[in-house]
């Protein structure tokens, strides 16, 4: 056999070597970034959103807020956190605010149609019910909703709503909160009920309360108001009439905290449906964490955009713990004592 001369040699293994990588290689994507992209796939382990991002994918999620009030601002904040959690770097929000008007929460829901967001998050009843009238496609997630299937006439609601709609609820149990009403004032005769009339929810929430304190003896009357032109003279005849007023979870309520305390501070006890409720003008709450609920409204989001779950199936979630709170100046301003078992609601920084 021919010896190979030196250079020749050196060059047959060069083209050896060469066709050797060519035939290893399957794909030009770098090794790191396909094993990234195979377990972004798979679905999340232990109930969780997966906390790796999709290689290359990005969403545009378009947040509608009622109205601005301590309570719905946490959910939108905790909704956020846990997309920016989950989907680190890869989420733009869309936040529009409607001031508290229904016909705006429309408008801008078929804003988010028209750019054709990969996902909705309707934070409060009217902003729900926009985006579900906008869409049936887009995945439609809600938040600060006292109870679905009142909010869409469902009847015998199961827990799923189905179609393009899931989300978190706000509702406490409504029979503790009267419960406490009768824990501080258990020799209180008349109790007057104020909520807004344009919200489903707060008149089921009304309607549920007094259906309880009729039960343990109270006389008790509704006071609707209509929006916030007339807040201020319902709750004069309310408070004019009663021992004690209950305000639900009411979106137009917690705007108007000042009007309503400037009638009831000192006078007469407001027992609220949420936290931020009791704190601008109420005595005590079963306060839930709104941020909590929008963190798990954004957690389920994650889940949808990332392809592990299938928002048709999802059923609502609930706040998973229930918090007696005071509000101390109020009650030091009244002359009473909290019963024990509360915990103190703390003051704004």
């Amino acid at each position: 056999m021919k010896k190979l001369s030196r250079p020749l040699a050196l060059l047959l293994m060069l083209a050896m070597a060469f066709s050797l990588v060519a035939c290893g290689g399957g794909s030009s994507q770098p090794a790191s970034s396909s094993a990234a992209s195979t377990e972004s796939s798979a679905p999340a382990a232990s109930g969780e959103a997966s906390s790796e991002p999709a290689d290359g994918a990005s969403y545009v999620v378009g947040i509608s807020q009622l109205v601005t009030h301590p309570a719905l601002d946490a959910a939108t904040e905790g909704f956020q956190d846990a997309l920016n959690k989950w989907l680190p770097g890869q989420v733009t929000f869309d936040y529009q605010n409607a001031a508290n008007d229904p016909a705006t929460c429309a408008t801008i829901a078929n804003a988010f149609v028209s750019k054709k967001v990969d996902l909705i998050m309707a934070n409060a009843t009217p902003a729900l019910q926009a985006a579900a009238t906008a869409t049936a496609d887009i995945p439609v997630l809600g938040t600060s909703v006292t109870e679905y299937g009142v909010a869409f006439g469902i009847k015998d609601f199961s827990g799923t709503v189905g179609g393009n709609i899931s989300g978190t609820s706000d509702l406490a149990p409504l029979d503790q909160q009267a419960a406490m009403i009768k824990e501080w004032y258990p020799n209180a005769k008349k109790v007057g009920l104020l909520y807004c009339s344009n919200e489903a929810n707060s008149q089921y929430q009304v309607d549920t309360v007094q259906s309880h304190l009729e039960g343990m003896g109270y006389t008790c009357t509704q006071y609707p108001f209509s929006d916030s032109n007339d807040i201020a003279a319902v709750t004069q005849s309310a408070a004019d009439n009663n021992d004690i007023l209950y305000v639900p979870t009411d979106n137009t309520a917690a705007s108007n905290t000042p009007i309503i305390d400037n009638i009831c501070h000192g006078k007469i006890p407001v027992f609220a449906g949420e936290e931020g409720l009791a704190a601008g003008c109420g005595v005590a709450t079963l306060s839930i964490s709104y941020y909590d609920i929008g963190y798990k409204t954004g957690e389920m989001a994650a889940k949808i955009l990332l392809g592990e779950a299938d928002i048709s199936t999802m059923p609502i979630e609930y706040a998973p713990e229930f918090v007696k709170k005071y509000n101390p100046p109020m009650c030091e301003d009244l002359g009473i004592t909290p019963p024990e078992g509360y915990v103190a609601i703390e003051a704004a920084a």
